[in-house]
């Protein structure tokens, strides 16, 4: 089967928002856990766990199955992606669905070497209706060139919100357990520098876009997220300084997450609406 013949494909995934899931998340960031489900922890759910059998090298399960299998392009990771939220939150223990979609299967040539991106559509719904819809950015890459290359540093932001934290393996275990994510680049030290040259276990690009949806909503108090993107730009690595920044402007807000020299990790965008809408 072509790549492109997986566009249109779908699937449903039913799950519950399990307690636990939010105490070990608030616990992993530091915060309060919450009374209903804050931007982006619903990465959280719908986990694909397969028998070991099926787990591949890289410790995501084997090529195939929902997704297109582009077996040629060893390395994998998410890309970025865009999130509408919807007035229906999701609360502990709501029963929650997901219908995903494949929109799209293209195939481009990057500085690295071929790519290939899969456009995925996901709607959730729980007891009060459709609370979120997104769009998640998967890219398929060769081992050609450098893993990380160098970057300028980016230009400063005065007056924008920021923090400053040090992602250590410790957060970077947990938020992998947390969301079922097997990729041995988040927690296995001699794979990740040994196999994916890179200098260290990388740091999600999930987590840094839930710690910036955090930021955005810290620089507009008494507003909530109506829409979220994300995209990644180079990637960063336990023990080293992590920056956020938030840059508000009316119901905008702009952020990116630097890296110990000062290039931007992540760029993302945030649409705001009043709390309660």
């Amino acid at each position: 089967m072509s790549h492109e013949a997986y566009v249109g494909r779908s699937e449903t995934r039913d799950d519950r928002l399990d307690a636990r899931l939010l105490r070990g998340l608030a616990a992993t960031l530091g915060v309060a856990p919450p009374a209903a489900l804050p931007p982006l922890w619903h990465w959280m759910l719908f986990q694909d766990w397969v028998e070991p059998g099926l787990v591949g090298p890289d410790g995501h399960p084997k090529r195939g199955g929902f997704l297109p299998p582009v077996h040629d392009l060893p390395r994998r990771m998410w890309a970025g992606g865009r999130v509408t939220f919807h007035a229906a939150p999701l609360r502990e223990g709501d029963a929650v669905r997901r219908t995903s979609t494949i929109l799209s299967v293209t195939e481009k040539a990057g500085g690295t070497g071929r790519l290939v991106f899969v456009t995925v559509k996901h709607v959730v719904e729980g007891p009060a209706g459709v609370a979120l819809e997104e769009e998640q950015d998967i890219v398929y890459r060769g081992t050609e060139g450098a893993a990380v290359k160098a970057a300028p540093a980016a230009a400063d932001w005065p007056g924008a919100t920021r923090r400053v934290l040090v992602p250590d393996p410790v957060m970077l275990f947990r938020y992998s357990a947390l969301t079922g994510n097997g990729h041995r680049i988040h927690y296995d030290h001699p794979y990740v520098t040994g196999v994916e040259g890179y200098p260290g276990l990388v740091v999600h690009g999930p987590l840094q876009a839930t710690l910036l949806a955090a930021l955005a909503l810290e620089a507009a108090p008494g507003h909530a997220l109506r829409r979220f993107a994300f995209r990644g730009r180079r990637p960063c690595f336990d023990g080293r300084p992590l920056t956020l920044l938030a840059r508000r402007d009316g119901d905008a807000v702009a952020l990116e997450s630097r890296d110990e020299s000062g290039a931007t990790c992540m760029e993302a965008s945030a649409e705001l609406g009043p709390a309660g809408a």
